[in-house]
């Protein structure tokens, strides 16, 4: 099953490059949310996946009396999705603005401090 998972880790991680790669707005917004869920399954298939039971110590008892699943991934996974979605919001209302500012979704229409009519770098030297 980890093998299953780390292909699909490494799928999501590929599509994520691929997006933000792209010269469009919304394919770089839907990359860096494609790339936070790739790392989320990545720090989940880290953390050892088993079928022990839920991280609680029963009353009376300093510690469980048996096998139990390590919390410390699970924590840090809702805490990714949190700042994930802060981070796509934000991405989401600044594509927006400079979509309404520029009238262009594309990154190479958005050259506002390049003249129109400037010589064209050097293509080789």
């Amino acid at each position: 099953m980890n093998f299953v998972l780390a292909g699909l880790v490494g799928l999501f991680i590929a599509t994520a490059i691929y997006f933000l790669l792209s010269r469009s707005l919304i394919r770089m917004l839907l990359g860096m949310v494609v790339l936070g869920n790739g790392i989320n399954l990545l720090i989940f298939t880290a953390g050892r996946i088993s079928n022990d039971a839920p991280p609680i110590v029963p009353g009376g008892l300093e510690q469980p009396a048996g096998a139990i699943a390590n919390p410390l991934p699970q924590a840090l996974i809702l805490t990714a999705i949190v700042i994930g979605f802060a981070m796509f919001s934000f991405l989401l209302v600044l594509a927006f603005r400079a979509y309404q500012a520029m009238d262009a979704e594309d990154t190479d229409r958005m050259r506002l401090a390049e003249p129109e009519d400037a010589p064209r770098p050097p293509l080789s030297y």
